[in-house]
């Protein structure tokens, strides 16, 4: 009699939501809520994560035009997977307050970047500048219980991520040593100069949503990385990478990598960012070039990527951290925001974007940038934002993604809907600003469109993991799988 009394209550108060807080619920949406069967934390998902997936696998088709060789470089690693806390804990380091470094150099240092974002829920990477205090750590971390070893780096990832696909033949520049060498799939091919005698290793502290340290609590799953990483952390596989592209042939280039050189400091990363613009110049224009982005905290850097680098190649990837801190380095859209609370806006999103292929892409057909395509990452939802005439395939491209965000964090091939749950808004706008446009989302077509002047949006939810087995990567399987759907229209030189 009280689950009936607790259920009719329930009911009650959400009809009176739904009648008083919004008495507009679109026709679409409440076709699919079946208040009769109330459900609680524990019952199984709503009809929406059952139609959502359902439409992903009946809309998501590969172009008619695919890649048959993909380069990809230049970073590449060994992660070690630990609990962060369990490390830190470990390392007989105690709770305290936050706060953000750009290089890490010591265990305290270590300690309070971590609880900084892991009080966010963000990702984040760091250097670490003490190479003997980082090999005594990583020592603890590879001694750690339930310590794993992966694949790491974005360039590695990215290409483990291709090499799911047996027509597709991955080329892998980067730092290679005999235990990466061991772990790749058999489909990449690895150039000779890019082997070296050991390998570099990365350090993953992973939390968990509602994880707590101290007075710190994790509001989302995530992980912080650092690392003591001289050869990616100079792009020294830049150079041979782009040799091998002229006897290798590859009708796309996935480049990788350049956050690794912010923490070997301003005056390396200058001479090195102007060689790696001029090594990526001397890529033939017909191959189109995307550029996967990474945590950075120096602005100047950011910056100087953002007017070297990105007018240059044809895609990039991101999530919202990296967004934001774009558009603060270079004095853009909301750059007023310290940070993103909950969900992003998707019209701030979306106005970030806009901006990005204004100021530094091709919108306008006379400029001489490349940047016509932006796919933007973040844990509720994904949109692809392209230049007209330039990309094709790109609402399959947006929904691959999200299905891959899906199915991978909760470590399984294909979405099971009884393990995610929607947290992307139904209802939002094209803009933060004037004009806007008022825009849904229908659960059985699940990808959102609009226009702003010649740019085009994608938008689709992300059916988010309610228990993520691991987070590391999955940006780079997000861009991977959205590259493998896209297709550049032709003829259009880069």
């Amino acid at each position: 009699m009280w689950r009936k009394a607790s259920a009719a209550a329930l009911l009650a108060l959400a009809v009176g939501y739904f009648y008083y807080g919004s008495p507009e619920l679109p026709e679409h949406i409440l076709r699919y809520v079946s208040l009769p069967g109330l459900q609680t934390s524990t019952s199984p998902p709503s009809g929406l994560e059952e139609v959502i997936s359902s439409a992903w696998e009946a809309l998501i088709t590969l172009p008619s035009r695919q890649w048959s060789k993909v380069a990809v470089g230049v970073n590449a690693c060994v992660d070690v997977v630990v609990s962060g806390v369990g490390l830190l804990q470990a390392l007989a380091v105690d709770p305290g307050a936050g706060s953000d470094h750009e290089v890490l150099h010591s265990k305290e240092d270590l300690k309070e970047a971590f609880i900084h974002y892991m009080g966010r829920g963000a990702a984040a990477e760091r250097f670490f500048s003490d190479q003997e205090v980082f090999h005594r750590i990583a020592r603890a971390a590879a001694e750690y219980p339930g310590a794993k070893l992966y694949v790491g780096g974005n360039a590695a990832l990215i290409g483990q991520k291709f090499a799911t696909y047996p027509d597709l033949m991955v080329l892998l520049c980067g730092p290679v040593g005999p235990k990466l060498h061991e772990m790749l799939d058999e489909q990449i091919v690895v150039p000779p100069e890019s082997l070296q005698e050991t390998d570099e290793y990365h350090l993953i502290l992973e939390y968990k949503a509602g994880e707590q340290w101290g007075s710190t609590q994790a509001p989302q799953a995530n992980r912080f990385i650092f690392s003591h990483d001289v050869s990616n952390g100079g792009m020294s596989s830049l150079e041979t990478f782009v040799a091998s592209l002229e006897e290798f042939e590859p009708d796309l280039v996935v480049l990788s990598g350049l956050h690794m050189m912010e923490g070997q400091g301003r005056a390396l990363w200058e001479q090195r960012l102007k060689e790696a613009v001029a090594a990526i110049s001397d890529i033939p224009r017909d191959i189109p070039i995307h550029l996967e982005l990474a945590s950075l905290t120096d602005k100047d850097f950011m910056n100087s990527i953002m007017q070297e680098v990105m007018p240059i190649v044809s895609s990039i990837g991101l999530n919202e951290q990296e967004l934001l801190f774009l558009s603060q380095a270079g004095a853009g859209p909301h750059a007023e925001l310290s940070a993103w609370k909950g969900v992003p806006d998707v019209g701030r999103v979306s106005d970030i974007l806009l901006w990005i292929l204004e100021e530094h892409g091709r919108s306008d057909p006379s400029s001489e940038a490349d940047l016509t395509r932006i796919h933007f990452h973040t844990l509720a939802y994904h949109i692809l934002a392209t230049v007209e005439g330039h990309w094709g395939n790109q609402a399959a491209a947006v929904m691959a993604g999200a299905r891959v965000a899906s199915s991978q964090a909760c470590g399984l091939r294909s979405v099971d809907v009884s393990k995610v749950e929607l947290k992307a808004p139904l209802e939002f706008s094209s803009s933060h600003g004037e004009p806007r446009e008022a825009l849904i989302l229908d659960p059985a077509e699940p990808v959102t469109v609009w226009r702003r002047g010649n740019v085009t949006f994608h938008f689709t939810p992300v059916l988010v993991c309610r228990h993520p087995l691991r987070t590391v990567g999955l940006g780079d399987a997000i861009s991977a799988e959205g590259l493998v759907y896209s297709e550049v229209k032709s003829p259009q030189p880069f």
